[in-house]
């Protein structure tokens, strides 16, 4: 639980530095899926610190998957919608309202409530079935991110980072089913879901950050990256809680999950003022 945290405060703060470098990059072809748009964002020191934090993040987050629940570690993760609010309050000098305080000590209490309920992680390895159809959804999800970045801005933001969010949440699961490190592992599909929905996601998520709704693209993240997998986890994987505690780590799910939603308002832009009235 230790390194989920640990990893939720490396993807927290890139996701400040990253944001950053993606709105001072020039638009792109208009599709969430634009390669062109990364390799402009990565000419900027901030996201290149920001991959940096990913990775160390990545690492911390596959050895959590292999000691504790998913549903525990993709809570963890959308915590680090708080960790973006505070690193944000103390680089950017944005003050943070009372109701984000108040947020961010929601997350932290749904997170304790989790630590408390979670058991060991499932002893499920997933059938073929499974690892074909993760590598089937980080498919979708480019095919999906292709054609929502021609969407009009609000409804674009928030599918793009249900999409994003999605392609890391298949990351999530397909840590479980990859067997360590072997060459017999090239010939698992989870392997290359893994690959294909992390390239995915970092995609769809730098794309939807530079334009549109902060709120509704954060928001569609955590939606994506912690229920489906959550549902994973529980129904093919085996994941279960400690005895008697299964009513804790539902509700520290919720709690956590609910705070982390009202984070996404965290950050949205103000409008743009319209234009003076003019005079008869």
């Amino acid at each position: 639980m230790i390194c989920a945290l640990g990893a939720a405060l490396c993807f927290g703060t890139a996701s400040v530095l990253q944001a950053v470098a993606a709105r001072a990059a020039e638009p792109g072809t208009g599709s969430g899926v634009d390669p062109a748009l990364f390799l402009r964002a990565v000419r900027q020191w901030r996201y290149v610190a920001g991959l940096g934090l990913d990775g160390v993040g990545f690492v911390l987050q596959i050895i959590a998957l292999r000691h504790v629940p998913i549903y525990a570690v993709g809570a963890a993760l959308a915590a680090s919608l708080a960790v973006t609010a505070v690193v944000a309050a103390r680089l950017m000098g944005v003050r943070l309202s009372r109701t984000e305080w108040a947020a961010v000590g929601v997350v932290c209490a749904g997170l304790l409530m989790l630590g408390l309920a979670s058991g060991e992680e499932g002893s499920g390895t997933g059938s073929d079935a499974l690892r074909y159809g993760l590598l089937g959804v980080a498919a979708l999800v480019l095919l999906v991110g292709a054609a929502a970045g021609r969407l009009p801005d609000g409804p674009r933001a928030l599918t793009l980072g249900l999409a994003a969010g999605t392609g890391f949440g298949v990351v999530e699961v397909a840590v479980r089913l990859i067997d360590g490190f072997s060459w017999s592992e090239l010939a698992n599909p989870a392997l290359y879901a893994l690959l294909l929905g992390g390239a995915a996601g970092f995609l769809l998520l730098t794309s939807a950050l530079q334009r549109g709704s902060v709120t509704a693209a954060t928001a569609g993240l955590v939606l994506g990256e912690t229920i489906g997998p959550a549902l994973v986890g529980v129904v093919w994987l085996g994941d279960r809680t400690r005895e008697g505690l299964g009513w804790l780590a539902v509700l520290g799910f919720t709690v956590a999950v609910a705070g982390a939603l009202a984070l996404a308002r965290f950050g949205e832009p103000a409008p743009e003022p319209g234009p003076a009235p003019t005079g008869p």
